[in-house]
């Protein structure tokens, strides 16, 4: 695991990458609004997807290097995003673009301008919390390259069974929340509901090209 700091329009971002030993692509993922790369499923991936030939970069936004508590605007995220891209693509592999929350917004939506090769979306925020009119689903069905949902059955910020039909795949977490979370009476602990990311990941890659 090597840390570097990146320079950007939006200020310092920082990438922590764990390295695969014969990789093959790049899966850089960013973290939410509320939340940083220690979120569950993100040191899931971490921990899971070097071995199967994929390198992941865990990518924190300036704001969150900074130390401020909110995020910025979408286009501040953005364009912190493009900044890191040239060290993302450093390695020469293709790169997966993709975030928890409000860093799979950024994914989607920068996912053709970057040359993403696919994105994925952790938690895809696809409305907030009691707004379903307030729906973002543009931005998920815009991103334009392979595209992997994974949502908790129970996500405030939507829901599987309220996405839209689309080119994109979606794997439910049963019982999870938005951070995929599920309550001690489910039927699975945590631990299985992590597994449920990290599998459906490992074997999306497998199937990309």
């Amino acid at each position: 695991m090597t840390t570097e700091i990146i320079g950007t329009d939006a200020g310092d971002a920082r990438i922590t990458w764990h390295p695969a030993t014969r990789a093959r692509l790049v899966l850089a993922v960013s973290h939410g609004a509320g939340g940083g790369i220690g979120a569950r499923d993100l040191v899931a991936l971490a921990a899971v997807l070097p071995a199967h030939g994929v390198t992941v970069a865990l990518v924190e936004q300036p704001w969150r290097v900074a130390g401020k508590k909110v995020a910025p605007a979408p286009k501040t995220l953005d364009a912190g995003w493009r900044g890191l891209w040239p060290a993302l693509t450093a390695p020469g592999l293709p790169v997966i673009s993709g975030g928890r929350s409000a860093g799979a917004r950024v994914a989607c939506r920068t996912a053709v301008e970057l040359g993403a090769h696919a994105v994925l979306a952790l938690g895809f925020p696809l409305h907030p919390p009691g707004r379903p009119e307030k729906s973002r689903a543009d931005e998920l069905l815009g991103a334009g390259v392979p595209t992997l949902v994974v949502q908790g059955g129970n996500d405030p910020f939507g829901r599987p069974e309220e996405f839209p039909d689309g080119d994109h795949e979606l794997v439910e977490v049963p019982y999870g929340d938005h951070g995929f979370a599920v309550p001690k009476r489910a039927p699975l602990d945590q631990d299985e509901a992590v597994a449920i990311v990290t599998d459906a990941v490992v074997k999306w890659v497998g199937s990309l090209g």
